[in-house]
């Protein structure tokens, strides 16, 4: 009982630092270093967990997500293409863009559809900013067990209703892509933080 006790207290000594870790060195990832390896369930419910763990005011919780796997990312993909094709002007279409938008969520192992359920309990601003909260719990723990994963959040998110079954107070803001991947570490494109804080006092 001590030892587990013991061990328990160095998990948490040591876990600021992990987390400052997985904070900095988390990085966007897109399909083209994502490999073929699934996502167990188990990781998928540890990402899933930990966006569930975002702040919420007035614990409205508003992120609601639709995750699609296996022949969900051909749907997916194939409703993206459909939508680019007809919504877009002829003068300004492309094939290889509408094919493009398929490859998107084919090449993929996950795909997670991102929504706001307003509430009208609070500000709309702060559910959508509760649901970024959430997306970040994504991308963080997916980076701390090794998948890569990008926001897409391309005009087309805004046809999907329809097709993830929306109800009237809930926005689609994005699709979180995700998967295995082999890229390499990667050093962040920030400027620096003394040139984005004001000190008073």
């Amino acid at each position: 009982m001590l030892a587990k006790k013991n061990l328990v207290q160095q998990q948490l000594k040591n876990m600021p630092n992990e987390i400052l870790k997985t904070i900095r060195t988390r990085r966007s990832v897109n399909q083209n270093s994502f490999t073929n390896e699934p996502i167990s369930k188990e990781d998928l419910l540890s990402v899933l967990e930990a966006a569930n763990a975002a702040p919420t005011h007035k614990r409205t919780q508003p992120w609601r997500f639709v995750v699609f796997q296996n022949d969900g990312l051909n749907r997916l993909g194939n409703e993206l293409s459909r939508i680019y094709k007809a919504i877009t002007p002829s003068e300004k279409y492309n094939a290889i863009t509408e094919e493009n938008m398929g490859k998107k969520a084919t090449m993929s192992t996950v795909a997670i559809a991102i929504i706001v359920n307003y509430s009208g309990d609070v500000p709309e601003w702060e559910e959508l900013a509760a649901t970024a909260c959430s997306v970040q719990n994504i991308w963080l723990a997916a980076h701390a067990i090794g998948l890569g994963g990008y926001w897409a959040s391309p005009g087309l998110i805004n046809h999907l209703g329809p097709f993830l079954s929306l109800e009237d107070n809930q926005k689609c803001i994005g699709i979180f892509y995700m998967g295995h991947h082999n890229s390499e570490v990667r050093d962040p494109v920030r400027s620096p933080i003394e040139e984005k804080v004001r000190w008073e006092g």
